[in-house]
Formats: C-alpha cells, sequence, structure tokens
C-alpha cells in the first residue's frame, strides 16, 4: 500500500511579481512502513513539501494523497492529524515553555480523543526511553535530547501511521543525535511507522531511510535506494556532488 503520493507539487508563496516558487514539480511515494528521505541544500523545498502535507504550507497545486484520501489547500481535519504528526527541527521551540511534560502530551491524548490518559502519558515516556521523574518537569529543565524525546512522545500520541521528520536531529549536539536517530529507528520497527525525513545530512539519510530524493532549488533532481547512497552511484551531477562534499567533510 502507498502511504503517501505526491504528484506533481508545486508550492508557492506571496503573488505576481512577489511570487516565490518554492518547489517545482515535484513528485514521490512513499510506501506504507517505508523510511524516505528529503536531501538538499538549504532552501531547496525540502521542509516546504511536508509543510504543504500539514497545511502549513497552503498555496500548492498538484495531488498530496495520504492512505488513498486526496488533501486540498490548507485545511486538515482531526481524522488528517490521527494519521500523520510532525516531529520539528528545534525541540524548544516546539513545546510550550510553560506547560511540563505531563501537560503536553495529557492535552494531546483529550485533543485526540483517547481515554485512559493517565497510563497512556507513561507508556508514551517510556516509548522514548524517559522515565516518570521526567513528567512533571518543564522544557528548560530538559537536555535538547530530552526534549527531543517528548517532542516524538507527543507526535505518537494520537498512534499515527505517519511521521513527518524535519530535520528531527540538527538542532541536538552530535554526542546526542545517534541515540535519537536509534530511538526513531526503533519506534518505526515497533509500531509500523512510516517515515518521511528531512535532511541535509547525507550519512544520517543513509543510515535511516531506504530510499530517498535529491532536491535542488525546488526541484527532485533524482530518486534512489540508500544502497545508492552508501555505494556512491548517484548518476545526476548534483547528487554525485553532494556525495563529494559529505565525503570531504
Amino acid at each position: 500500500m502507498i502511504a503517501l503520493s505526491i504528484r506533481k507539487l508545486d508550492v508557492w508563496f506571496g503573488s505576481d511579481r512577489d511570487r516565490v516558487d518554492a518547489v517545482k514539480d515535484a513528485s514521490f511515494e512513499v510506501a506504507d512502513g517505508e523510511s524516505f528521505g528529503l536531501v538538499g541544500e538549504s532552501g531547496s523545498g525540502k521542509s516546504t513539501i511536508l509543510k504543504a502535507i500539514t497545511g502549513l504550507a497552503p498555496t500548492w497545486s498538484g495531488e498530496i494523497t495520504v492512505e488513498g484520501q486526496p488533501l486540498q489547500g490548507g485545511t486538515r481535519n482531526r481524522a488528517f492529524y490521527k494519521t500523520v504528526q510532525m516531529v520539528f527541527q528545534d525541540p524548544y521551540a516546539s513545546l510550550h515553555p510553560r506547560h511540563t511534560v505531563d501537560q503536553v502530551l495529557s492535552e494531546t491524548l483529550y485533543l485526540h480523543g483517547l481515554a485512559g490518559i493517565d497510563k497512556r502519558v507513561e507508556a508514551l515516556l517510556s516509548d522514548v526511553g524517559l522515565g516518570g521523574r521526567f513528567r512533571f518537569r518543564y522544557p528548560h529543565q530538559l537536555s535538547g535530547g530530552q526534549r527531543q524525546r517528548v517532542a516524538i512522545a507527543r507526535a505518537l500520541a494520537g498512534e499515527p501511521d505517519i511521521l513527518l521528520l524535519d530535520e528531527p536531529t540538527s538542532a541536538l549536539d552530535v554526542s546526542v543525535q545517534a541515540e535519537i536517530l536509534n530511538l526513531l529507528t526503533d519506534l518505526r520497527d515497533e509500531h509500523n511507522l512510516t517515515y518521511l525525513m528531512v535532511s541535509h545530512d547525507l550519512p544520517v539519510i543513509g543510515h535511516m531511510c531506504d530510499r530517498l530524493a535529491v532536491m535542488k532549488d525546488g526541484e527532485i533532481v533524482e530518486v534512489m535506494a540508500a544502497d545508492d547512497l552508501r555505494n556512491n552511484t548517484a548518476s545526476h551531477p548534483y547528487s554525485q556532488s553532494l556525495l563529494k562534499a559529505s565525503a570531504a567533510g
């Protein structure tokens, strides 16, 4: 089954002379249970595709289909958010600074209409490797990695099928990045999740994803298997240049 289908997607901001075309004619599919990556330099349109899916970028044309259901414009209903959730780049900015971990997770569970909230909060914290002692802490009392674990727990609260991951480790210390990536790998297996992951870091995509699309100036220039990435067998010149730059770094 196809979890996510993008067909001839154009996304733009502004109008007339002020119009900026951020994504142009992008097409790809993500199978159920697959982890698919979007890579490219900053400004290439990777995160804009995630914003179009979630309704944060409402001006787009083409087709976006989630589990067979076509999306329209920038409005998303409760059923969408039960199916799709997003984990943002900066866990500190994405958590309410005056809400405890318990409030963050309890409110999310309540909004999803789920019962047994107390036990579900405990289970979510356990799922992401945080014990009960973190439950009543505020974001400023947590490390960056711990905050991102809370953000992941919040995304999992509604038991979604698809997670959109927008540079989920780029704001973290290098020592913590591997922990979060391994957690995401384990959660994908445990919950049969489908991932669409944005990153400028080719080794991260090579580690996390089955396939990937390379973006340049708003366009997808190549879709390849992660094995091609690991074996340095990209066919497009831009993809080859990214691989060389990554190897040199």
